[in-house]
């Protein structure tokens, strides 16, 4: 299970990380690519900018895929007997 704290922190501190703890792979990776873009293209203005929009975006996925599992009943669990 995600947990959204862990998820922001990760994301704050190198963009794209809380998302791939999140498993999504993509939004991880498109962070990864563009905040490093816009640290260089903008001389660091905007890079703070992509910093905490990835750190939100990574916390409410992990917010999302919380409740999901929650109200699913943990599918992805399985016993061991």
């Amino acid at each position: 299970m995600s947990r959204p704290g862990i998820a922001a922190v990760l994301s704050f501190f190198i963009p794209g990380l809380g998302q791939l703890y999140n498993g999504d792979i993509f939004r991880g990776l498109f962070w990864l690519i563009i905040t490093p873009g816009f640290w260089l293209g903008t001389g660091g203005l905007l890079g703070w900018v992509c910093h905490f929009i990835a750190a939100a975006t990574a916390h409410s996925r992990a917010e999302e895929k919380q409740r999901a599992e929650l109200s699913s009943g943990f599918p992805h669990r399985v016993k061991v007997v």
